[in-house]
């Protein structure tokens, strides 16, 4: 049986502010309705290497995808092209490097902010070019896509948080309030999400410092966490790694892959 996934990568957000912040998430975990699993980011802790790893599971060392201004297709596996090859639908409301990465590079804003084609490996969808872009628009782009198409995999990818993050730096209020504002709009979308039988995985890709940066080996920077809901996990007490999480929705697809993946989290 195939499971439907959805996958949130709220962009820059560092563990603890995800643990000391986000209420509404945190307030599941304690009605014993979601778990969150503390993940260390792999290296360099920069945005587009990341995207890389968490979709293909494989390091940016190993992938080619080692700074953000990479500008060129995934030579690697990933959720997408797998779950393409298997006959299901895909879909993301993302930033342009995911479109880049995974459709077609360069991105042109008139013919790939839209994106409605079976042949590519996202399939649906709707991306910006804006780190400014409000995140509350673009998850009412998701809902959109999660409407007319019923993906089987949706990326949501909203950027305000890692935004906020190099405006302000990790210790200010700024930044933790982006956080809790991504919570709130996560508490209207849940809760139908959870009803229609998708699996949802909530995450980042790195955290953020006080030097308004990321990049580097700090803490701060590669803590994230991993928040998974759905009937599908045991909320076991497992070891995860950045590098597991596309196998683990792979698995939850019910789709071949090849990939890490933690079989006990199931």
């Amino acid at each position: 049986m195939n499971n439907k996934v959805i996958l949130v990568v709220l962009d820059g957000l560092n563990y603890s502010v995800a643990r000391d912040c986000m209420g509404y998430v945190n307030g599941l975990i304690e009605e014993q309705k979601a778990s969150v699993y503390k993940l260390q980011s792999e290296l360099p802790s920069l945005s587009r290497p990341l995207y890389e790893c968490i979709l293909t599971g494989v390091k940016p060392v190993n992938s080619g995808i080692t700074h953000n201004q990479v500008c060129r297709l995934s030579k690697e596996d990933s959720i997408f092209s797998l779950a393409r090859e298997a006959g299901l639908c895909t879909a993301a409301a993302a930033y342009h490097w995911v479109s880049e990465l995974y459709n077609r590079a360069p991105y042109e804003p008139r013919r790939d902010r839209f994106t409605a084609d079976a042949s590519l490996n996202i399939q649906y969808g709707m991306f910006y070019q804006w780190d400014h872009y409000p995140d509350e628009a673009l998850f009412q782009d998701a809902d959109h896509l999660l409407k007319r198409h019923n993906p089987d995999f949706l990326l949501i990818h909203p950027m305000n948080i890692d935004d906020t993050g190099h405006k302000f730096g990790l210790d200010s209020r700024q930044y933790r309030n982006s956080a809790r504002r991504a919570d709130i709009i996560l508490s209207e979308f849940l809760p139908d999400w959870l009803s229609e039988g998708y699996q949802v995985l909530i995450t980042s890709d790195h955290g953020m410092n006080n030097d308004l940066s990321h990049g580097g080996t700090l803490a701060e920077e590669r803590e994230v966490p991993l928040f998974v809901l759905g009937e599908c996990f045991s909320h076991a007490p497992v070891a995860i790694g950045q590098t597991d999480i596309c196998g683990l929705v792979c698995q939850l697809l019910n789709i071949s892959h090849g990939k890490s993946f933690p079989g006990e989290c199931l």
